[in-house]
C-alpha cells in the first residue's frame, strides 16, 4: 500500500466515523493534504460523508481548482481547506461541520473552553469568526478565497474557530487528530451548556491545557480512532509510520 492509498482510505473512514459520531450529517466535510505534493489535497466529491467511497475522492489545488474531476461535483466550501492548508504548513488536515451543540455558542458570543481534560484538545478556548463583519449579509457559505483567507487569518496558529450561523472548523496536524478535535469540540459544547445551567463553571486553567497537550500522544487518538472505526464499520489501519 502507497502513502496515498493509505490516506484515500483513512480520509473514507474519517469521513464514516464524523457522521457516525454525529459530527456531520448529510453535509460538512474533511480534508487531507496530498502526500505527494504540498500545494494539493484531497477531499470527497459533493457527497454525504456517510456515503463516501475512495472513488469519490478528488484531488485539489490550495486555490480549490479541482485536478481531473472527471464530471464530480466537488464542496463548493473546498475554499475552507484549501485556504488554512496554504496559510498553516504544520497542519496537514481540516474538517469543517455543523455539530449541533457548537451553534449556539456561535450566535450568543458564550466562547467555549475546556471543561474537562479530553476536551483540552480545542485548545486553550474557541474563537468566534463573524462572515458579516468582513463581508456583510451573505449565505455564509465560504463560496471563494478571500472569505476562505478571512477565515484562515482568524484561525491563526489555533486548532479551532466557530463560525456564527453556520458551525465550525478544526485544523489538525493529521486526520486522527482532526477527526479527535472534532468530536471532542462537539462533546465539550455539550458538557459546557449543561454545567452552565448549574451555575459558574470552573474552566481548565491555560496551564492545564497546555500539560494535558503535552502528554497527548498518538496512541491516545488511536485508542479512540480503533473505537470509533469498530462503530462506523471500518478497519482500524496500523499508523503509517509502523509500516
Amino acid at each position: 500500500m502507497t502513502r496515498l492509498d493509505y490516506l484515500l482510505e483513512e480520509l473514507v473512514t474519517a469521513n464514516r466515523i464524523l457522521a457516525r459520531e454525529g459530527i456531520v450529517d448529510s453535509f460538512g466535510h474533511i480534508s487531507v493534504r496530498h502526500p505527494d505534493n504540498s500545494n494539493h489535497f484531497l477531499m470527497s466529491r459533493a457527497r454525504a460523508p456517510d456515503c463516501v467511497e475512495v472513488e469519490d475522492i478528488m484531488e485539489f489545488t490550495l486555490a480549490g481548482e479541482p485536478i481531473n474531476p472527471r464530471g464530480r461535483v466537488p464542496y463548493l466550501e473546498r475554499f475552507i481547506h484549501g485556504s488554512l492548508l496554504n496559510e498553516r504548513p504544520d497542519i496537514h488536515s481540516v474538517v469543517h461541520n455543523h455539530s449541533p451543540s457548537v451553534i449556539p455558542f456561535g450566535a450568543t458570543g458564550t466562547i467555549i473552553k475546556p471543561i474537562m481534560h479530553m476536551v483540552a484538545s480545542v485548545g486553550h478556548e474557541v474563537p468566534i469568526w463573524d462572515s458579516q463583519t468582513k463581508f456583510g449579509d451573505t449565505n455564509l457559505l465560504i463560496a471563494d478565497e478571500a472569505m476562505g483567507r478571512d477565515l484562515a487569518q482568524f484561525v491563526g496558529k489555533g486548532r479551532t474557530a466557530l463560525m456564527r450561523g453556520h458551525g465550525s472548523v478544526i485544523a489538525g496536524t493529521d486526520i486522527r487528530q482532526a477527526v479527535h478535535i472534532s468530536i471532542y469540540l462537539e462533546a465539550g459544547a455539550k458538557l459546557q451548556m449543561e454545567a452552565m445551567r448549574m451555575g459558574p463553571v470552573k474552566f481548565l486553567s491555560k496551564g492545564e491545557v497546555d500539560k494535558i497537550l503535552e502528554r497527548t500522544a498518538s496512541y491516545t487518538i488511536n485508542r479512540a480512532w480503533e473505537n470509533w472505526c469498530r462503530r462506523a464499520g471500518r478497519p482500524a489501519q496500523d499508523e503509517w509510520a509502523k509500516g
